[in-house]
């Protein structure tokens, strides 16, 4: 059986994710995404609320598992839950060059582990978690970032959060 897992901070999850995770399904027989606690980055949602919005963006994939981790390498906890392959999506160069640099570690951490490289359509590659928050606030902006949201439940979620602050 072949495992792999898709990880990252989610915040929030976008259509590009959603692109991702559903190639990933196709390539594997099982695929957990999970959410990975980036120290680098601040992050507007709560695990939960991610959580929320993975498993809703999921749903339909038999063989999808929404988890997170905290405190370890992302090879690690590969190791841990038995996945041989770790996904990443590439937007940009400067994506590739970084997540370039993160696979050669993760090799010689563990030459076991194989990292997959997921290049999404030109209409995706602006896509990202931070192109999103930055939306809110504008005027209309939840008009505008629904067409940026995997579906309806994740839009739910990310307006609530907003709507508090």
């Amino acid at each position: 059986m072949k495992k792999a897992v898709y990880a990252g901070s989610f915040d929030p999850i976008t259509i590009g994710h959603e692109w991702v995770i559903k190639k990933a399904a196709e390539l594997f027989d099982e695929l957990v995404v999970a959410v990975g606690e980036n120290q680098q980055k601040k992050e507007d949602f709560s695990l939960e609320e991610k959580k929320k919005m993975l498993f809703s963006a999921t749903k339909d994939y038999k063989n999808v598992k929404v988890d997170s981790f905290k405190g370890e390498l992302l090879v690690d906890y590969a190791v841990k839950i038995n996945a041989s392959y770790i996904i990443r999506g590439i937007r940009t160069e400067t994506d590739l060059e970084y997540e370039k640099g993160i696979q050669y570690i993760n090799s010689r951490l563990n030459e076991k582990i194989t990292t997959i490289f997921l290049i999404p359509p030109e209409d995706l590659s602006v896509v990202s978690s931070s192109l999103v928050r930055s939306l809110v606030g504008s005027k209309g902006w939840e008009k505008v970032v629904r067409k940026f949201l995997p579906n309806d439940e994740c839009y739910k979620v990310f307006t609530e959060h907003y709507s508090k602050i």
